[in-house]
């Protein structure tokens, strides 16, 4: 018996996440973003801030080499984005819960207790964390 209950370890595996659990889809894509350095969120401050300070300390072709980095970075985690939102899931999750009827019950048996998903708490926590700073940044009136 297969049992893929915990390990995600290709892109393709997150397809059509979005329409299995939301919560943990919108999370992961707010964590991207911001890795991604979208303006409100806290990755943006952080790579303006390092990329300020090199180009104060004259550092002009590193600044340039981060930017590109950056944008290339920025085109594969759009890539995963992607997969999540726009794609119809291509597996089920524990389909054993789901099961009403006898036919549905053999179904389940012939399914062989595959399960794919992502249980890990910590893309919740980093989201959360950064819409924190998010708001702390822009309620702040010290």
């Amino acid at each position: 018996m297969i049992n893929l209950t915990t390990v995600v370890q290709l892109i393709s595996q997150l397809k059509g996440y979005f329409y299995i659990n939301p919560l943990l889809s919108l999370s992961l894509a707010i964590t991207i973003f911001s890795f991604v350095g979208i303006p409100p969120l806290v990755g943006f401050f952080a790579k303006q801030m390092v990329l300020s300070a090199a180009l104060d300390n004259g550092y002009i072709f590193l600044s340039l080499i981060a930017i590109l980095t950056s944008v290339i970075g920025a085109v594969y985690y759009l890539n995963v984005i992607k997969e999540i939102f726009f794609y119809s899931p291509e597996h089920v999750i524990n389909p054993i819960l789901g099961a009403s009827s006898e036919s549905d019950a053999q179904a389940t048996r012939e399914f062989k207790g595959i399960n794919i998903f992502i249980s890990s708490p910590f893309s919740i926590t980093i989201s959360i964390i950064t819409l924190v700073i998010l708001l702390f940044i822009f309620l702040n009136k010290e």
